[in-house]
This record gives C-alpha cells, sequence and structure tokens, in this order.
C-alpha cells in the first residue's frame, strides 16, 4: 500500500476485537481533515491462560494481509487493559526514586499486586498529586514483537483514556468535565477548577438505555464521593449515545455536548 507523507497507522486493541486505521494525511487550507479509514478489523475470543497471544495472534492475521511494511504505527489500548491512578507524592520528594516508589506503593494498595509485571509512566511531579498509567509488560512485549515482525515503526503506545484526553483537552470549556466513550464503557475524568487538570479518573459502565437523567445522577453522585461541586457541563468523545447530547428540557440536567473532531 502506498504511504503518502503525514499518514500513519493507528492500531486499536481491545480484549475482544482489533483494529488497524489509516489515519493522518495532509490538511489543505479551508478544508476538512482526512477522516480515519479502517482498513482491517477482527473479533477476538480470549484465553483465560494467555489473553494476550490472542491479540497477537489477530493482530499477525491482519497484517498478514496488509502491505504497510515500512509504515509508523501507534497502538491505542482499550481502557480495560491498562490500569490509571493518581498518586501524593511523598512529603520531600527530591528523587525520581521517590516519586517511583509512591506510584508503586499506590498501585500496589489499589490493585492488590506489585506493580512488577506492568510498565508505568507518570506525568511525574514532586509538588502535586499527578496520574500515573500503567500497561503489562507482557502484552508491551507482544505489540513489539508483532510491529518487528511487520516491519513498522512504532510511534506510541498509549491507553485510549490518555490519547483521547491528549486531543481534546485544549476544547474543553471552563466548568466541564470531559468523558470518552467506547464499548459500553463511559471513563469519566473529573477536572479541577482549572479546567485543565485533572482531579480523578473514573471507568463507569453504561446500562442499557442510559438516558441524560441516568448521566445527570452518575456526574453528580461522582461529585458528591470526589467532594466537588458537579460539573456544568460534560463534554465527551467517542461514540456518544443520542439521547446525552439532545437538547436539555429538563433545567435539573447536566448539559452534555459532544467534542467535534476527537472521535474514537
Amino acid at each position: 500500500m502506498r504511504r503518502t507523507i503525514g499518514l500513519s497507522l493507528r492500531i486499536d486493541v481491545a480484549p475482544h476485537a482489533v483494529s488497524v486505521q489509516r489515519v493522518g494525511g495532509w490538511r489543505l487550507p479551508g478544508r476538512a481533515a482526512v477522516a480515519p479509514q479502517t482498513l482491517a478489523s477482527q473479533q477476538i475470543t480470549p484465553s483465560g491462560e494467555h489473553p494476550f497471544d490472542a491479540i497477537a495472534n489477530a493482530l499477525r492475521a491482519l497484517l498478514g494481509e496488509l502491505d504497510v511494511a515500512g509504515w509508523p504505527v501507534s497502538f491505542v489500548l482499550a481502557d480495560e487493559l491498562t490500569r490509571m491512578w493518581r498518586v501524593t507524592p511523598p512529603a520531600g520528594a527530591a528523587r525520581m526514586a521517590d516519586l517511583e516508589a509512591a506510584a508503586g506503593l499506590r498501585f500496589q494498595s489499589l490493585y492488590g499486586e506489585p506493580p512488577s509485571a506492568w510498565q508505568v509512566s507518570a506525568d511525574w511531579d514532586a509538588a502535586q498529586p499527578f496520574f500515573a498509567a500503567a500497561v503489562p509488560r507482557a502484552l508491551l512485549a507482544l505489540l513489539g514483537a508483532v510491529a518487528q515482525d511487520g516491519k513498522l515503526a512504532v510511534v506510541a503506545i498509549e491507553p485510549r483514556f490518555v490519547n483521547a484526553w491528549n486531543r481534546s483537552r485544549r476544547g474543553l470549556k471552563q466548568g466541564a468535565w470531559f468523558g470518552h466513550v467506547h464499548d459500553s464503557l463511559l471513563t469519566l475524568a473529573a477536572t479541577e477548577a482549572d479546567g485543565k487538570s485533572l482531579r480523578a479518573i473514573r471507568p463507569l459502565p453504561i446500562p442499557h438505555g442510559a438516558d441524560h437523567y441516568w448521566l445527570t445522577q452518575t456526574l453528580q453522585r461522582e461529585a458528591l464521593l470526589l467532594d466537588m461541586e458537579a460539573p456544568q457541563l460534560l463534554q465527551v468523545n467517542g461514540n456518544v449515545p443520542a439521547a446525552w447530547t439532545a437538547p436539555v428540557t429538563n433545567a435539573a440536567h447536566i448539559p452534555c455536548s459532544a467534542l467535534t473532531g476527537s472521535s474514537a
């Protein structure tokens, strides 16, 4: 497949499905950006003992059908495959080792296991709380092997929420929270008063038929749990239910709007 300048691959990885998309390309003045194009996708039946092997096998099958050797690729991982948590730096922290130890202890307290099997990255900060993300080392190794076999140049490997947040954060309004919807899961980001930094990230299953009433009740409950004011607005991207972004007819409901140009 011929690659023009600016084009790359995005491979979306979830426990039950993988897909390969062509993204990017030149954006001419006055014209909309080129929409991502799905080149191939495949459902997965994961194995309980070796769940990542099924992902790797599916990717090898898809890439074997595509002429994409030499293309740059970004892997975007479903939030179910990763972990994200908030870390409070210890008082007097002065070294990276102090921050890494704090992140590891918090990980173990939340998930009941040491972080040794996970690759941890974060916006390390000794002065204020920060968020960390972890990806299984076994999954990273398999993705690296798949890319090497397919002669792909890995540009990034990141959780789906991180990818969505980085693409959308500049479009957030003051007083708004951010949400990303994918596979019946709302990953909710409660933002601080400045509208830019994060207070909490909550993955919330979306029940069948969830309407604007459910959304408002969920936002208000999360605000109470975090000892925060409820948001004035929820801005979302991804596969957003149409009922959430319909015009608000009940003054008690929290408005919700879709972020343009930032789909899943």
